[in-house]
């Protein structure tokens, strides 16, 4: 990635012109927003977190570290790894935004992401 890295917004912030190519990366679709509102141009619900993972962390902060630990780890499966490339290889070209529903801002799967896709692609 050459010290690119996708931008980071919650998808109920409004969609901007500055954002790029945007999309959604949790594996539910936030309440509230319609497919219009959202103005993506993909959901990558397969580079979400498990549900199984999602559902343990419930957005608790003493979860926070070992939750980072777990993604990763699923994040390096063989499907996921291809997937990753690829959105890597969108973020060489053009500004990427991923969208993400939770209220924390410093604590959700998106600040992951970006932070593997950074050091690993």
């Amino acid at each position: 990635m050459q010290g690119k890295a996708p931008r980071l917004k919650r998808i109920y912030d409004p969609a901007e012109s500055v954002d790029g190519k945007r999309y959604l990366v949790d594996r539910l679709w936030p309440r509230g927003v319609s497919k219009q509102q959202a103005s993506l141009d993909g959901w990558l619900k397969e580079l979400a977190p498990s549900d199984e993972l999602r559902q343990w962390f419930g957005h608790n902060p003493a979860r926070w570290k070992e939750f980072k630990r777990r993604y990763r780890l699923e994040l390096k499966a063989k499907t996921k790894k291809a997937k990753l490339l690829e959105l890597a290889q969108e973020i060489d070209l053009d500004v990427v935004t991923l969208l993400y529903a939770a209220k924390d801002r410093e604590r959700n799967n998106a600040v992951v992401l970006r932070e593997e896709l950074s050091r690993n692609y």
